[in-house]
C-alpha cells in the first residue's frame, strides 16, 4: 500500500491548546512548556455525572460507587501479591466484584478478603485458550463479516459478534467456533467496526502533510528518559511526522498494526526536543483536568471515560479484554483482524483514535476503532461502544514507564 493511499485511511491528529486539549495535552511549542498547576479533582465531575445518570442514583452515590470500585480493585491487588490463585474478575450491575478461584480454598480466602468469588465451570485461562484458537483461525484468512470475538468474564463464554455469515471465510470461522460447543456464545445481527481515525477538512493536526487526524494518547519515557507519545498503531501506520500547526513535535518509531495483517494496534512516536505531553487529560471543556496517577487495569465493568478529538469527552464502563475484532477499510483495503483490545460502552467516532481512556485517576488505553456508523449525539452520556488498546500491554511491550502527574 503506498505512503499516500495509507494516510488516506491512518492519520493523527489533536487539537493542542491551554484551554482545550485532546488525551493528554501535548505542547507544540519552541520554548518549554508551562506545567499545569490546576488541581484535578479526585473523580472528574463529568464522570460522576455521566455514571449518576446512567445508574439512576445520585452523585454522592456514584462517588460512592467509584470509592468501593477503587477499593475492591486495591483488594484484588493485594490478593494477587500475596500468592492467592485467581482466574479473572470482574463487577457485576452491582458494582461489587467478583473473582475466579480455582476451589473452594482459594473461595474462602478471596471471601475473607472481602469480594465475592466463584469457582466457575471455565475461567479465564480456558477461555484464553478458546479464543486463542479463534485467533489462529482469523490469522489464516481474516473472517470478513465477523465483527470480534472475546472472552466474556461474567458470562464464563466466549462471545462471537457475527454481522453476516455469507463469506466462505466467516463460514470456515464460525464452524471452528462451533466447535466448542457451549462455551462459545454467537450473536447475529451487529454492525461492521473500523478503526477511527478520520479524514475531514480542517484538522489541526496532519501527518506528512495530510489531513487526517487521530487523538493524542499518553505520554511515557524509556529507561534513558527519553519521552514517547503511546497510540494506537494505526494513528503511527508507516512511522509519520506528527504535526502541530505545521509543526512537527513527534516521529513514529514503532507500530505493531499493519493493514491486511494480523495486528495489534499498538504504537509509540518519539518527542521532539522542546515539546512535552502532560500528565492530565482534558475534558474538552466539560470540566478541570484529570491527573494521571497511574495505569492499573480497571476490571470489567469499571466506569471509565475517554477523550478525544471528534466527540470530546465520553462515558461507559469497561466490557471485555483479550478482544480480537475485524476491522474494515473504509476505502476498500482489505479486512485487517486486530488482537488484544478491549470493548467498552463509551461512544467514539472516527477521528477519537489514539484518545486517552480514564477510570478514576488510573489511565487505560488508547482508542482503537468502533462501529462505521455509530454517531455521539448524546454529549458524555452518549449511547455506543467502542475498542480501545490497553495502555498496560503497550507500555509492557515496548518497555515504557507511563508519565504520572
Amino acid at each position: 500500500m503506498s505512503q499516500s493511499r495509507r494516510y488516506r485511511f491512518a492519520a493523527v491528529a489533536a487539537l493542542l491548546s491551554a484551554s482545550v486539549v485532546v488525551g493528554t495535552q501535548a505542547t507544540a511549542q519552541a520554548q518549554a512548556p508551562v506545567k499545569d498547576t490546576t488541581p484535578a479533582a479526585r473523580y472528574q465531575p463529568e464522570m460522576v455525572r455521566a455514571l449518576a445518570a446512567s445508574l439512576g442514583v445520585s452523585e454522592k452515590a456514584a462517588v460512592d460507587r467509584l470509592d468501593r470500585q477503587d477499593a475492591q480493585q486495591a483488594r484484588l491487588t493485594g490478593l494477587r501479591e500475596s500468592g492467592i490463585s485467581e482466574d479473572g474478575a470482574f463487577f457485576d450491575a452491582s458494582g461489587r466484584l467478583t473473582v475466579n478461584a480455582d476451589d473452594k480454598a482459594d473461595v474462602a480466602a478471596i471471601e475473607k478478603a472481602g469480594l465475592d468469588a466463584r469457582v466457575p465451570a471455565r475461567g479465564e485461562d480456558e477461555l484464553d485458550e478458546i479464543k486463542a484458537g479463534l485467533d489462529a483461525a482469523a490469522t489464516r484468512r481474516a473472517p470478513a463479516g465477523v465483527v470480534d470475538w472475546s472472552v466474556d468474564l461474567a458470562a464464563d463464554k466466549v462471545t462471537v459478534k457475527v454481522n453476516n455469515d455469507r463469506g466462505a471465510a466467516a463460514k470456515a470461522f464460525l464452524a471452528k467456533a462451533k466447535t466448542y460447543g457451549s462455551a462459545v456464545k454467537i450473536v447475529r445481527g451487529q454492525e461492521k467496526s473500523a478503526p477511527q481515525a478520520a479524514i475531514a477538512p480542517g484538522s489541526k493536526m496532519t501527518i506528512n502533510d495530510t489531513t487526517g487526524w487521530c487523538s493524542v494518547g499518553y505520554g511515557a519515557r524509556d529507561r534513558s528518559g527519553k519521552q514517547y507519545l503511546v497510540t494506537a498503531g494505526h494513528c503511527v501506520e508507516g512511522l509519520p511526522t506528527l504535526r502541530y500547526g505545521g509543526t512537527a513535535f513527534a516521529k513514529g518509531t514503532h507500530t505493531r498494526f499493519g493493514v491486511g495483517t494480523d495486528s495489534v494496534d499498538m504504537g509509540v512516536a518519539a518527542i521532539n526536543s522542546g515539546h512535552s505531553i502532560t500528565t492530565q487529560v482534558g475534558t474538552w471543556g466539560q470540566a478541570g483536568n484529570i491527573a494521571v496517577n497511574g495505569s492499573r487495569r480497571a476490571a470489567s465493568g469499571a466506569a471509565l471515560c475517554k477523550s478525544g478529538a471528534t466527540t470530546g469527552w465520553t462515558c461507559g464502563t469497561v466490557g471485555s479484554y483479550n478482544v480480537s475484532v475485524t476491522y474494515v477499510d473504509q476505502n476498500g483495503g482489505p479486512d485487517t483482524v486486530v488482537r488484544g483490545l478491549a470493548t467498552s460502552s463509551v461512544c467514539t467516532q472516527g477521528g477519537d483514535s489514539g484518545g486517552a481512556y480514564i477510570s478514576g485517576n488510573q489511565a487505560q488505553g488508547m482508542t482503537s476503532g468502533g462501529p462505521v456508523s455509530q454517531r455521539c449525539t448524546g454529549g458524555v452520556n452518549s449511547r455506543g461502544s467502542s475498542y480501545f488498546q490497553p495502555l498496560d500491554d503497550a507500555l509492557s511491550y515496548y518497555g515504557l514507564t507511563l508519565n504520572t502527574n
